[in-house]
């Protein structure tokens, strides 16, 4: 079997399983229906001395995960702020996963790299932003907090003299953090990570 035919058999019970959960038909619950303890059990297989055919790691997964997976993207499901995936954002996130592409810098990865900046102009242009802004994309909330304080941080301490990339925090100001009493959890995580102390953390009341 050569490599490329390799793929062929995973790949297309992998496309069979996502139909069958894509279906109008499915029944997904909204909430897990196999408790902590049932799902360790069926995805805790052991670690044997040679590997499976691809088929089988896709077949265990599924069976593994049954139980586990909640329809997050349906109507009923109230829990967070989660939205579901268009026909074409899921089919491109397949090929990016099959073009396996290092986009971390242009040099290996020229149009991962274009297609970032691209997607960067049409959100500001969406948000009705300066074409001149900068732009990043990260992987979510938590990183969202983390970028943004960290951008704040450098432009509050260079307004006061300080540069923090080549001073560190050692001896800079103190910076306060202004946010409401319904802050999420990644805020106080971004900074502590940042070095800026929880403790200048200053919640306003919020009715």
């Amino acid at each position: 079997m050569s490599e490329y035919s390799s793929f062929q058999a995973p790949l297309s019970a992998a496309l069979q399983y996502a139909m069958e959960h894509l279906s109008p038909v499915s029944d997904v619950p909204v909430a897990a229906t196999a408790d902590l303890d049932t799902l360790r059990r069926q995805l805790r297989l052991p670690l044997g001395e040679t590997g499976l055919d691809a088929t089988v790691v896709i077949d265990d997964l599924v069976r593994g995960v049954k139980g586990g997976i909640i329809d997050s993207a349906g109507p009923r499901f109230f829990g967070w702020v989660i939205g579901g995936s268009l026909p074409a954002a899921l089919a491109a996130d397949w090929l990016t996963s099959a073009w396996d592409q290092n986009a971390g810098m242009y040099a290996c990865a020229p149009a991962a790299a274009v297609v970032e900046e691209v997607a960067g102009e049409w959100l500001k242009d969406l948000l009705g932003l300066p074409a001149t802004a900068s732009f990043g994309l990260v992987t979510g909330c938590q990183m969202a907090h983390v970028t943004c304080l960290a951008a704040a941080r450098h432009a509050l301490l260079a307004r006061q003299g300080w540069d923090v990339e080549m001073e560190g925090l050692a001896g800079s100001p103190s910076i306060r953090i202004l946010t409401s009493t319904e802050l999420h959890g990644t805020t106080v995580r971004a900074v502590r990570l940042l070095g800026l102390g929880q403790k200048h953390i200053v919640c306003l009341p919020e009715d």
